[in-house]
């Protein structure tokens, strides 16, 4: 019989604002009970209905510049004037549960991540099980479109918005699956797809034996 034990996976998903990353990992989070989200630290103030510890762990300048000079940061990275950073504890205490972590963040802590996974013997942890995925609006006009039709955002904040964008899509050849998230089914199944596939990769597999003759 053959025994077959394996890892957890770490899925990091990236896109510009308003492609639709959050709803399509909201979704895939509700559909797999295995997969959990990694809450994310930052220095921006909480918006309405968010909550400490659940949304996002929101720190002070101060104390995150502490979590900073004491490498307790996986990646961290400024987005629109605001520091974001995801604790390494907070991912391992999730893989050591044996839970698929879920990482919604942008391509600058994705390419922190990058280099981590490739950095030395002690990061040989992650090298097996990271996979990232960059989810890309149609068009430039398609997400002005959305920015504005969500209404949550100033004019000069949709356009800070929309510069950003034009850069984070030059990256997505720096990832190992895009998604152009035109139709939100096509999309989620896509993205579905992905994660169970990768789930079965021979090297997410700790320990294999040899079937009984």
């Amino acid at each position: 019989m053959i025994n077959l034990e394996r890892q957890p996976l770490l899925m990091v998903v990236s896109a510009p604002s308003g492609a639709g990353k959050t709803t399509l990992c909201d979704r895939l989070i509700t559909e797999f009970d295995s997969i959990t989200y990694s809450v994310s630290c930052t220095t921006r103030s909480p918006r309405e209905g968010e909550i400490d510890g659940k949304s996002y762990y929101f720190l002070s300048d101060q104390d995150f510049e502490q979590r900073v000079q004491g490498g307790e940061f996986l990646e961290h990275a400024v987005v629109h004037g605001n520091q974001y950073g995801t604790l390494k504890a907070s991912i391992h205490e999730a893989l050591a549960a044996g839970r698929d972590v879920l990482m919604d963040i942008d391509v600058q802590g994705a390419e922190q991540i990058r280099r981590f996974v490739r950095e030395g013997a002690d990061n040989d942890w992650i090298r097996d099980i990271y996979v990232d995925i960059f989810i890309a609006p149609p068009s430039m006009h398609d997400l002005q479109l959305r920015l504005w039709g969500r209404g949550k955002d100033e004019q000069d904040v949709i356009q800070r918005r929309l510069e950003r964008a034009q850069e984070e899509l030059q990256c997505w050849k720096d990832y190992q699956y895009v998604i152009v998230n035109d139709r939100l089914d096509d999309s989620y199944h896509a993205l579905r797809c992905i994660l169970c596939a990768e789930r079965d990769r021979v090297r997410r597999f700790s320990s294999l034996d040899a079937p009984d003759r």
